[in-house]
């Protein structure tokens, strides 16, 4: 049953998605260029996912205070985050749909030995390494991702299923709201050009309270939800109290909750015959 499912009918890539995505692959590592807000957002993502992980430690390893954590990185593209969540000592999983920005992320990881030693990347949507990777992650981070996902709740079961119980998943997106319109998609596609035209569809937007329904019907509890703002002109992100626009969020699995082995959570990931994953972290 689980081989069926991975059949190229329950494929969670969106071939749209792929080539709206594709042109740009060559350029995750232009800090000025279509990715420069992804890269100051690892000023505040990178550290609010990494205190996150030590306040529910004891265990601290100075100079690598993730060491020994297993991290999911899905829809990594080049590897924005995976590299300094890996600098950090975690070992990390990056998995991305499109070939061509994986093999930008192997390339730029190999400048530095020690992050192609904790880093390893794979061409694949989220529910194809289910049935391999059973309750194996410690942390999942879905970073700019949840926002090009073709069917939430089945992703959400994904997560659960290849997560650890009590491991974290780190959420970031953007709400659906008319300011998150006008400044996501008006002002920053549009007129400004922060991120290219067509990348965002306000219909696929996600407000905090049907992510939190989703993902404490399926097994989590949310921790921590903070707004998150960015300033076109300085080229940086902060942390708000309003979720109006983008917004973080820290759940944890349930330590009693889950599916006791792939085939449950694929045979009621059947009922729904559309994807899970579409396209790539932006």
């Amino acid at each position: 049953t689980a081989k069926r499912l991975f059949s190229t009918s329950h494929s969670s890539v969106d071939s749209k998605e792929m080539k709206k995505f594709q042109p740009l692959a060559h350029k995750w590592w232009d800090e000025e260029g279509e990715y420069s807000a992804l890269h100051s957002m690892n000023d505040i993502r990178v550290p609010f996912i990494r205190d996150t992980l030590l306040s529910m430690s004891s265990n601290y390893h100075l100079g690598n205070p993730l060491s020994g954590v297993k991290i999911l990185d899905v829809g990594c593209g080049g590897g924005l985050l995976s590299e300094p969540l890996g600098r950090l000592g975690a070992s990390v999983t990056g998995i991305d749909p499109l070939e061509d920005n994986i093999r930008t992320a192997d390339q730029h990881k190999s400048f530095d030995p020690v992050l192609a030693k904790r880093i390893q990347y794979k061409s694949s949507s989220l529910e194809e390494i289910v049935e391999e990777s059973v309750e194996t992650f410690d942390v999942i981070v879905a970073s700019e991702v949840v926002e090009h996902v073709a069917d939430l709740e089945m992703f959400i079961k994904c997560c659960s299923q290849v997560l650890k119980p009590e491991g974290s998943l780190f959420i970031t997106t953007i709400n659906k709201t008319q300011l998150s319109y006008v400044l996501g998609i008006v002002v920053a596609e549009k007129i400004m050009g922060i991120v290219p035209e067509g990348t965002h569809e306000w219909e696929k937007f996600v407000p905090p309270k049907e992510l939190e329904r989703l993902l404490e019907s399926n097994g989590f509890s949310v921790k921590t939800v903070n707004g998150m703002l960015y300033n076109p002109l300085s080229g940086s992100w902060s942390w708000v109290e309003s979720t109006s626009v983008n917004y973080a969020m820290h759940a944890v699995k349930s330590a009693a909750r889950g599916w006791s082995n792939p085939t449950d959570a694929l045979s009621e990931m059947e009922k729904k015959p559309s994807s899970a994953m579409t396209g790539t972290a932006v």
